[in-house]
Formats: C-alpha cells, sequence, structure tokens
C-alpha cells in the first residue's frame, strides 16, 4: 500500500509540480526607455561608477536608466524610439591581468574576470 488514503487521486509530481522550478533571477531591474539611442535592434553595454558607458554611442541608453552604477545591460529595440532593457549590478575591479578573460581560484572560491577597458575588469565570485 502506498500510504496515502483511498480519495486522493490526483497525480503526485512531488515539489516541481504543475509549474515547475522557479530559474534563477536574470536581471536586477528592468525598464522601458524612450530615446532615438543607437542604430541597430540589440546592444548590449556596461555603466561604469566614472560616469563613463561602453560601448560610448549607448550612452544616451544608459543615461535614461536609475540604477546604482557600475551595470551591465541589454537593451532590445521595441519601436523607432522605445527600449525594452534588463540590467544587473555587477563587480567591476582594476587589476594587471593579461589576456580578456581569466579563471582562477582564490581562497574558497573561483574568480572568473572579464576585461571592460584598459585595466578594468568586470568580475565575477563563486563559492567552492
Amino acid at each position: 500500500m502506498s500510504g496515502r488514503p483511498p480519495h486522493e487521486t490526483g497525480p503526485h509530481w512531488g515539489e516541481v509540480g504543475i509549474h515547475g522550478v522557479h530559474r534563477f533571477r536574470e536581471w536586477d531591474a528592468v525598464a522601458t526607455v524612450e530615446t532615438p539611442g543607437p542604430d541597430g535592434d540589440e546592444l548590449e553595454l556596461v555603466a561604469l561608477a566614472d560616469g563613463r558607458v561602453l560601448p560610448p554611442e549607448a550612452a544616451s541608453l544608459a543615461e535614461h536608466l536609475e540604477h546604482a552604477r557600475p551595470f551591465r545591460a541589454r537593451a532590445v529595440r521595441r519601436g523607432e524610439r522605445l527600449w525594452a532593457v534588463g540590467l544587473r549590478a555587477i563587480v567591476v575591479e582594476e587589476r594587471p591581468e593579461p589576456g580578456d578573460t581569466f579563471e582562477r581560484l582564490e581562497a574558497d572560491r573561483v574568480v572568473r574576470g572579464r576585461r571592460l577597458t584598459g585595466r578594468l575588469w568586470e568580475l565575477e565570485r563563486s563559492r567552492l
């Protein structure tokens, strides 16, 4: 016998159930921005704490985003002047690393880096 009362006739999917397992949150904030913006229909940008925007042609779009810097954003054009934007906070540090990317162990973490410009790196730290 399964241990279920006889009146329980529905399926037993466990914790996943009908709705599935929630995905991790991809964005810290989302926004709709009205500006002509740069050419193209999609772009990624990084807004640095010192006010710079990478690439510089995305500055007109970044100035409409009210979020603490630094952040990385992805924008998709939704009309002639309308953009949908998702953004997330990032960690930026100055480092003397060679190359464009790196991955290394530091204490109990894996640190991944992606060069933004010059000696500035976007870092991601994950616990082991």
